[in-house]
């Protein structure tokens, strides 16, 4: 049998999981596969057009599942999930999600002090990916549609570049990069907290995602009650170069599990606001049902 493949997701869990011993405790033989979405490449590869902006990235996390990720389980937002696992790219795990803190951020000097003030402005997001869809969620209650302006520019780790540097006028960061924000004094604007869900893919057992999971909530139970033990793991998913740049004794913990069902209703709900979006060109009826997407 193969090893259980898990890919990481810029938090806390899988890592304390690791340093206490859960996944071996619970008998899971495992290891961890890099997450690009997240850690990213060294280089920043969102490259600027002839007018200086950044060039539009329509590649994001549904297309990496799309793609097929080389591992048993990993983590996207719940909108990517439940569109890949509707699509047969993989099923999603029903019994668990995750709620990480998300905002779409200015630089400290910048004049828009509301999100009313974003009207037809570039918001920095990553194509089918969380911030996209939580940005859109959270700006249709302040704008028209015809006023929302998403500039699709890559990963988190390259729009956390872009804002630090002041190339883009404001973005929507979660994860670590959320804190770095913070802690540099850019102005959190608009929250766009979301959730997040799990996609099952490869030949992983019934069995093994139990002791995965089984694993994560132990480790939650563990950051829920002493968490500055625990937040120095954040560190890990920055790059080097970002890492100066967050002192870990003043940040909250990221994303927190959550061990409730993703339910039918959140499910359907889900698909028929991204349909009615426009978001992905498809019809309620052309997609799995959640009892044959969602392992519940």
């Amino acid at each position: 049998m193969s090893r259980f493949r898990i890919m990481p997701h810029g938090r806390l869990q899988e890592w304390v999981a690791e340093e206490k011993g859960y996944f071996k405790d619970a008998g899971l033989d495992y290891e961890f596969i890099g997450n690009e979405l997240i850690a990213g490449p060294a280089s920043v590869t969102t490259v600027a057009s002839a007018e200086g902006v950044p060039a539009e990235v329509k590649r994001g996390a549904f297309e990496t599942m799309e793609e097929g990720r080389a591992c048993d389980i990993s983590s996207a937002c719940h909108w990517a999930v439940a569109m890949a696992a509707s699509d047969d790219l993989g099923r999603m795990w029903g019994n668990a999600y995750s709620v990480t803190p998300s905002a779409i951020w200015v630089h400290p000097d910048s004049p828009i002090r509301e999100p009313e003030a974003l009207a037809n402005v570039p918001v920095g997001v990553g194509y089918h990916s969380g911030s996209h869809f939580s940005a859109l969620q959270a700006l249709e209650k302040f704008l028209s549609p015809d006023e929302i302006n998403l500039q699709f520019i890559g990963t988190p780790p390259e729009r956390l570049q872009l804002l630090l540097d002041q190339k883009v006028d404001s973005a929507n960061i979660f994860g670590a990069g959320y804190y770095v924000l913070e802690q540099q004094g850019f102005r959190k604007l608009l929250d766009t907290t979301f959730m997040i869900g799990f996609l099952i893919n490869g030949d992983a057992t019934d069995e093994d995602l139990e002791k995965y999971f089984g694993a994560l909530q132990l480790a939650q139970r563990d950051i829920d009650a002493e968490p500055e033990l625990h937040k120095h793991h954040l560190l890990t998913e920055l790059r080097p170069e970002f890492r100066s740049l967050l002192d870990v004794r003043k940040c909250g913990i990221g994303e927190r599990l959550v061990f409730e069902p993703y339910t039918r209703e959140i499910f359907e709900r889900t698909h028929r606001w991204m349909l009615d979006k426009g978001i992905f060109l498809k019809q309620l009826e052309d997609v799995r049902d959640f009892d044959a997407a969602v392992v519940s």
